[in-house]
């Protein structure tokens, strides 16, 4: 283990020298190897200044142990395949165990109250079933609504329900039926701790260039809450799954050079937290592009958004743990991008919720059936790990929302840093080869490489 060997030690010693302005000079010969460096000095000299990056911000309370990483299953997962395949995907999830999401209508369930009263539970429990096959950490998302509770027929939901009325909000007048069914969900999963209120605002937020109804998502929020509570009191609930959008221009106080807030989703968030019953996490989501699905400056520069919304909330919220429910970097315009880029902003994404101190970071895992999909976490024919997977399962060893970061710099400013004590993970945002000086030692990267390596 690094964390026992002489170098890691000597390294330690000399990050806690540099603390101090009055041993400046002796530091300057403490190396990054696990071995004394000697006739370094001029080839140190050659290097072009360090480029620093933003500290770490501090750690937001979470549960000891929380992995910050998992994902949500959508409409196909691998328990919609067959046994052996869902068995195999469990198997290699199990290795690396991380937060699991379920919707309780859509994106993989039916409608679980096709009656009032009357529950169907098959989907649910299926995938709550490969959560624990897997060894994930459950969490549950209240949304969608059955149809009776927003001006639809009561029974199972029709085609053209799913495809026209699925993200309709509940009528106010069925705010209580909500609040009954997710109570009777909480009750009915006893090991699932943690749920979060509704997705994105949907039906309460059609058109996002007016606001939102935050009065009425807020109505619907308090009452789940207080439902869920009575049912259990030790679950812990998290609102407003709120959509951070952004554009170029704009009058909102958060703003950078990757554009600018939307005021109508700050004022639905600064609402919503001045009037709930309770909470005990804020739920985001977000993309990098601006509606008009623009990077800027670019794909990598759009980034600084995540970090940028995070501090904002954390600034708000004090002590609750910031969750992105869901987060996105890819234009959807039909951009595509080779899958070495595709990975490479990626991790450059993960990197801007680490060091902004969020303490959950959901990926949404696109849905697919026997067709490739590059984007998946598993592969859609043999169950596999595929690189995204391998992505999401190093971050969850390696930097869960406890881990303590260190400020670690790269020479290169093309290649981005992220550093615990035993390990460092480079990312390089250049499409070509890059040769950087990090924590003491010499790395060449391809184009886009990421690379993972001990200290």
């Amino acid at each position: 283990m690094a964390s026992t060997s002489g170098g890691w030690i000597w390294r330690r010693l000399c990050r806690a020298a540099a603390l101090s302005a009055a041993v400046t000079l002796v530091v300057t010969g403490c190396s990054g190897n696990d071995r004394a460096e000697q006739g370094t000095t001029g080839a140190r000299q050659q290097q072009p200044p360090a480029q620093s990056q933003p500290a770490p911000e501090e750690r937001p309370q979470v549960d000891e142990g929380w992995p910050r990483w998992g994902f949500t299953h959508t409409g196909v997962s691998a328990n919609n395949i067959n046994p052996g395949f869902e068995q195999a995907v469990a198997r290699r999830l199990s290795q690396t165990p991380m937060l699991q999401n379920q919707h309780i209508m859509g994106f993989g369930a039916l409608n679980p109250e096709p009656y009032p009263g009357q529950y169907f539970w098959e989907d649910l429990d299926s995938r709550l079933n490969l959560m624990k096959q897997s060894g994930g950490v459950p969490v549950i998302t209240l949304c969608c609504a059955p149809d009776w509770m927003k001006g639809g027929p009561q029974g199972p939901t029709e085609d053209s329900a799913w495809r026209e009325h699925l993200e309709d909000a509940p009528y106010p007048q069925h705010f209580d039926d909500f609040a009954k069914l997710a109570a009777a969900v909480a009750s009915r999963y006893t090991d699932v701790k943690y749920f979060m209120v509704w997705n994105e605002l949907k039906g309460f937020w059609k058109d996002h260039s007016k606001p939102a109804d935050y009065k009425g998502y807020t109505e619907l929020y308090n009452k789940v809450y207080d439902a869920v509570k009575k049912a259990r009191p030790d679950a812990k609930i998290g609102g407003p799954y709120l959509g951070f959008d952004s554009n170029r221009t704009g009058d909102s106080e958060l703003r950078g050079d990757w554009g600018v807030v939307n005021q109508n989703a700050l004022d639905a968030f600064n609402y919503w937290f001045e009037n709930k019953k309770g909470a005990d996490f804020v739920v985001v989501d977000g993309a990098s592009p601006t509606d008009a699905h623009e990077l800027l400056p670019d794909e990598f520069g759009a980034l600084a958004k995540f970090g940028a919304v995070t501090k904002w909330l954390r600034g708000k919220v004090g002590d609750l743990p910031v969750w992105w429910s869901e987060w996105y970097f890819v234009p959807e315009d039909g951009t595509t991008w080779p899958e070495p880029k595709r990975l490479a902003v990626q991790a450059a994404s993960m990197i801007e919720f680490a060091r902004s101190g969020a303490a959950t970071a959901l990926y949404w895992n696109p849905q697919t059936k026997g067709s490739a999909c590059q984007a998946c976490l598993w592969d859609s024919g043999t169950g596999a790990e595929t690189p995204t997977g391998r992505l999401l399962a190093n971050f969850v060893k390696w930097f869960p929302a406890g881990a303590e970061l260190e400020q670690v710099t790269s020479s290169d400013a093309k290649v981005r840093v992220l550093a615990q004590p035993e390990q460092l993970l480079l990312v390089n945002t250049a499409d070509a080869e890059v040769t950087t000086t990090v924590d003491g030692d010499e790395h060449t990267l391809k184009p886009y490489e990421i690379k993972w390596t001990g200290r």
